[in-house]
C-alpha cells in the first residue's frame, strides 16, 4: 500500500540550525522523499523530530491531502509504480514540463556517458532555442510545426550571438545563416531531443501524456545535399607536412597532428588529447576511440602499429597536449585556427584536421583498392550489419596493419615521384599483400 508522511532528518542540521520538513513516499517496502520549502528548528520538533508547530502541519497536511487525493486515483494502476517513480509522478503530475531544463539533464547525461559529440551538438541546439525565444523556459507546446517554420527561416540567416570562449568570458559575434546542410543537422539534432523528452515524459501504459504532440508529423526537415568528399590529394597531404611554420605555433600544432593522424589510421584529435605513454605497447598504440566507446560493446578499442614516420611526432606530442590545452575543446579551437593558417599561407581552399582522416581512407579505397569492410576496420568504424558475426570473430589486428602499410607505402612512393618530379600517375595500385590476401585474391595460384 502507498503511503506519504512528513519526515525531518536529524542529521539534515543546515548551517543556520534549521532542518528540512520533507514528505515521505513509502511503497512496495522501498521510501523516497520530497523537499518541501518549509523549515523548522529544534524548538519546534519533538524530542523523537516529529513536527509539533502546527502551523507548519497544517500547511504539510494540505499537501499530503492532495498526493494521497493523485493516489487514490491511480487505482489498479498503483501496482505499477515504486516509491521512486510514485514520487516522481506526484511531484510532476501537475507540473509542466521546461524543454530547456530537460535538454540540459539529457545532455548532462550524454557527458556522463562520454558521448561528449553527441553532447556539444545537442547544446548548441539549445543554446539556439533560448536564443530565439529570447528565454530559458520554453513549454513543448511552444515547439509546434508553425514554429518550426518561423525557426528554421531565423536559422537560415545572419544574427549575433553570445558565448563564452576558453576563459569563460561573454564574447558576442555575428554568425552566417546556415545552408540547407546546417539547417538539416540542426533541426534533426532538435528533433532527437524533443523525442528524448516524450520518451521521458509520456507513459501509456500509465495513462500519462505529458507532451501529446510531435511537431515534427508535419514538418519536413530539408534534406541535406550530398556531403563534400573530405579528402585531399597526396601532393596537398605533402605539402602540409612541408610547410615551414614558427616553431611552437598553431600552424606547426595543426601540421604535426594532422600528419600524426594521417599515418596512424585516421586518430581524432580527442583520442591524441587523452592518450598517455601507457597507450604505447609493443610499438603498437592502443586506446579507445572516445566517439563511440561508450556506444560499443568492445568499448572502440583498437591497436594501431606506429610507423616510423608517426614516432617522432607521437612522442612529440603524448601527454603534452593536455597540459599545454585545458580541455579538448580547447584543442579543437587551436586546430581550427592552425588549419586556417596552414591553408593560407598554402594558398588552398579551407580544410580541417578531421580531412586527414578522411583522405586516408580514400587513398585505402581507391588508390590501393582495399575493400570497404578493411578500410572500415582500420577507421575503428561499427559494422552494424555484422553485429552478430563479430560476436565469434576474435578481432586480427593484421586487417589494420596492412590497410596502413598499404597506404603509407603508396604515400612513400608519391612522395618520391615528387621528389623526382616524375608523374605521380605512374603510381597506380600499390598491394602489401600477405598470405591471407593471397589466397583471396588468387587462389588457384596460391594453392
Amino acid at each position: 500500500m502507498a503511503t506519504v508522511g512528513i519526515k525531518v532528518f536529524k542529521h539534515h542540521k543546515k548551517a543556520d540550525g534549521t532542518y528540512n520538513v520533507k514528505i515521505r513516499v513509502s511503497h512496495k517496502g522501498s521510501n523516497h522523499y520530497i523537499d518541501t520549502t518549509h523549515f523548522v528548528n529544534g524548538k519546534q520538533l519533538t524530542a523523537k523530530f516529529k513536527v509539533k508547530d502546527t502551523f507548519i502541519l497544517d500547511l504539510v497536511n494540505d499537501t499530503l491531502k492532495g498526493y494521497r487525493k493523485v493516489i487514490s486515483e491511480l487505482e489498479d494502476k498503483i501496482d505499477l509504480y515504486n516509491s521512486e517513480t510514485l514520487r516522481d509522478h506526484l511531484v510532476g503530475k501537475d507540473k509542466e514540463v521546461n524543454f530547456i531544463q530537460f535538454s540540459y539533464e539529457h545532455i548532462d547525461e550524454l557527458f556522463k556517458e562520454k558521448r561528449d559529440g553527441s553532447a556539444k551538438t545537442l547544446k548548441t541546439v539549445v543554446l539556439s532555442l533560448i536564443d530565439y525565444f529570447k528565454k530559458s523556459v520554453v513549454l513543448p507546446k511552444e515547439i509546434n510545426g508553425a514554429m518550426l517554420v518561423k525557426y528554421e527561416a531565423y536559422l537560415r540567416k545572419p544574427r549575433k550571438i553570445t558565448r563564452p570562449d576558453q576563459f569563460k568570458i561573454p564574447r558576442t559575434r555575428t554568425v552566417e545563416g546556415m545552408k540547407d546542410a546546417g539547417v538539416h543537422n540542426h533541426l534533426r539534432d532538435l528533433r532527437i531531443l524533443f523525442k528524448a523528452a516524450m520518451k521521458k515524459y509520456n507513459k501509456p501504459e500509465l495513462g500519462e501524456i505529458k507532451i501529446p504532440h510531435n511537431p515534427f508529423e508535419n514538418y519536413k526537415i530539408v534534406e541535406a545535399p550530398e556531403t563534400k568528399k573530405r579528402n585531399i590529394t597526396v601532393q596537398q597531404i605533402i605539402d602540409i607536412m612541408k610547410c615551414e611554420v614558427k616553431a611552437g605555433s598553431r600552424p606547426e600544432l595543426a601540421r604535426d597532428l594532422f600528419t600524426l593522424s594521417f599515418f596512424m589510421c585516421g586518430i581524432n584529435a580527442v583520442d591524441l588529447y587523452e592518450l598517455t605513454k601507457d597507450n604505447i605497447v609493443n610499438g603498437r598504440l592502443e586506446y579507445n576511440r572516445s566517439k563511440t566507446e561508450s556506444r560499443r560493446k568492445d568499448n572502440a578499442f583498437i591497436s594501431i602499429k606506429i610507423v616510423r614516420e608517426a614516432k617522432p611526432l607521437l612522442h612529440k606530442y603524448i601527454e603534452k597536449l593536455s597540459v599545454r590545452y585545458a580541455s579538448s575543446e580547447n584543442l579543437d579551437h587551436a586546430l581550427n585556427e592552425g588549419m586556417r593558417q596552414l591553408c593560407k599561407a598554402l594558398k588552398m581552399s579551407r580544410i580541417t584536421f578531421y580531412w586527414a582522416r578522411h583522405s586516408f581512407a580514400n587513398i585505402a579505397r581507391n588508390k590501393c583498392k582495399l575493400s570497404k569492410d578493411y578500410v572500415g576496420e582500420a577507421l575503428n568504424h561499427l559494422d552494424s550489419e555484422h553485429k552478430t558475426t563479430d560476436i565469434y570473430i576474435e578481432k586480427d589486428w593484421s586487417i589494420v596493419d596492412n590497410v596502413q602499410s598499404e597506404v603509407v607505402v603508396y604515400f612513400r612512393k608519391v612522395w618520391k615521384l615528387i621528389q623526382k618530379k616524375e608523374n605521380i600517375d605512374d603510381v597506380k595500385e600499390v598491394r602489401v599483400v600477405n598470405l591471407f590476401q593471397s589466397i583471396v585474391l588468387n587462389p588457384l595460384k596460391a594453392s
